[in-house]
C-alpha cells in the first residue's frame, strides 16, 4: 500500500498543480514547451500542433510545465537573457508577459489544489450532509466526563453549560474542540451557566498522546467533555460548497498555529513530515478504503497549495513575493539580487526537504522511533 499509496497521491496532485498553471498559461497566450506527467527520463511522449511536448517520465511523482522563455521547471528567470530577446522570442515567452498575466499563471497552481480540496470536501457534505447535534439545546452542555478529565478535575459538573472561552462565545461544541485541540498544556478560562448562575473556571488542557491503529502518534489537547449525540442532516450544494469552505480555512489555521507552535517550541519538530511520512500516511489511509484515502487527498491538496504559496524565492509564493515587488516599484528587481533570492531560496527549500527527510528516516521502527 506504501508502494501504491505515494505514488497515487502526490502523482496526480502534483500534475493537476502544474495543469492549473498551464492552463491560464494557455488562456492568455503563454506558450508551454513541455508538459510532463512525472519526471527524470521521458518513456513515452508526443508534440501536439501548439508545439507542447507532452510525455511521461520515469518517476511519477507529479510533473512539470516548462513554459517558452523558463531556464528550467520552476520558470527561475534569466534576466540577461529576458532583456537580449528578439521580437519572435518574446512572443508567447512567459517572462514577457504582462506582469498580471505572470501572477495569475503562477497562482493558479496553487488554486487548482484549493479547488480540489474544495471540490472533495463538498462532494462529501453533499453525499452525507453536515453533522449537527441531535438536540441543538444541549450542544454546549456536559453531558459526561472522560475517565480523566481536565475539566471534571478544575471543578466542572455535568449540566453545565458552557458559554465562552478566553472570553470568546461558544454556541455549540466545535467550537470547544477547536479552542482545545491544538493547545495541549494551556491554561484557558471557561466561563459556564450553572442553575442560573454565571461562573468562571481556569481549566489547564490536558496534554494527550494518542495512537491509532497504525501506530502514529499526536499530541493533541483534550478537555475531558462529552456532549450529546450527533446527527447527519442533509444541505445542498450551496451550503456544501459554503462548509467546504469553512472546513478548509479551519484546517489552514491549524496548520499556521501548529508552525508557530514549532517556531517558538511549544511542539516538536519531530511533528514536521517529509516525503516518508506522506507515503507512510498515504498507505494507510489507502488500506482503509477509497473514501478515507480521498479524504487525505484532500489534505494533503490544501497542504500542497498553502507550502507552494509560501514567499520564498523558487515557490510560487516567492515569484508572487517578486511580482508584488515589481508591480510597487513599476520596475524589476535588480538581477543580481534576483539571483541571489533564488539561490537561497532553492538552497532553503534543499535545507528543509533535507530536515524533514531525516526526521521521517529517524522515525522509522527499525531506528527504534
Amino acid at each position: 500500500m506504501y508502494i501504491i499509496g505515494f505514488p497515487l497521491l502526490l502523482g496526480p496532485l502534483v500534475t493537476l498543480h502544474e495543469l492549473g498553471h498551464y492552463l491560464v498559461g494557455r488562456f492568455f497566450g503563454v506558450k508551454a514547451e513541455a508538459f510532463s506527467v512525472g519526471f527524470g527520463r521521458e518513456l513515452a511522449g508526443y508534440t501536439d500542433k501548439r508545439g507542447t511536448r507532452w510525455k511521461l517520465s520515469a518517476l511519477p511523482l507529479g510533473g512539470y510545465v516548462q513554459f517558452k522563455g523558463d531556464m528550467d521547471p520552476a520558470s527561475i528567470p534569466d534576466k540577461q537573457t529576458i532583456a537580449k530577446a528578439l521580437p519572435e522570442e518574446r512572443d508567447g515567452s512567459f517572462h514577457h508577459a504582462a506582469l498580471w498575466k505572470r501572477a495569475l499563471i503562477v497562482f493558479a497552481g496553487p488554486a487548482m489544489n484549493i479547488l480540489i480540496t474544495l471540490a472533495i470536501f463538498a462532494s462529501f457534505f453533499a453525499l452525507y450532509g453536515k453533522p449537527v447535534p441531535a438536540d441543538p439545546s444541549e450542544t454546549n452542555v456536559i453531558q459526561s466526563f472522560a475517565e480523566q478529565s481536565a475539566a471534571q478535575a478544575a471543578g466542572l459538573e455535568e449540566g453545565d453549560r458552557i458559554t465562552a472561552i478566553d472570553g470568546d462565545p461558544v454556541r455549540q461544541f466545535q467550537d470547544i474542540q477547536d479552542r482545545v485541540l491544538m493547545f495541549p498544556g494551556k491554561t484557558i478560562e471557561m466561563a459556564v451557566e450553572r442553575e442560573g448562575r454565571s461562573l468562571t473556571f481556569p481549566v489547564t488542557i490536558a496534554d494527550s498522546v494518542e495512537t491509532d491503529r497504525f501506530g502514529n502518534s499526536s499530541r493533541v489537547g483534550r478537555l475531558g467533555v462529552y456532549s450529546g449525540g450527533m446527527d447527519f442532516q442533509p444541505v445542498g450544494i450551496e451550503e456544501a460548497a459554503r462548509l467546504s469552505v469553512v472546513q478548509s480555512v479551519n484546517m489552514v489555521d491549524m496548520m499556521v498555529t501548529g508552525i508557530k507552535q514549532i517556531i517558538v517550541g511549544d511542539r516538536s519538530v519531530q511533528e514536521l513530515g517529509g516525503p516518508v511520512t506522506i507515503g507512510k500516511y498515504a498507505g494507510e489511509q489507502l488500506s482503509m478504503g477509497p473514501l478515507a484515502f480521498i479524504n487525505f487527498v484532500a489534505l494533503i491538496s490544501l497542504n500542497l497549495a498553502f507550502i507552494n504559496l509560501l514567499p520564498i524565492p523558487a515557490l510560487d509564493g516567492g515569484h508572487l513575493a517578486f511580482y508584488a515587488a515589481e508591480a510597487i516599484r513599476r520596475k524589476p528587481l535588480g538581477p543580481r539580487s534576483t539571483e541571489v533570492a533564488y539561490r537561497a531560496g532553492v538552497a532553503l527549500v534543499l535545507a528543509l526537504m533535507i530536515f524533514v527527510t531525516f526526521i521521517d528516516i529517524a522515525k522509522l521502527p527499525v531506528f527504534g522511533n
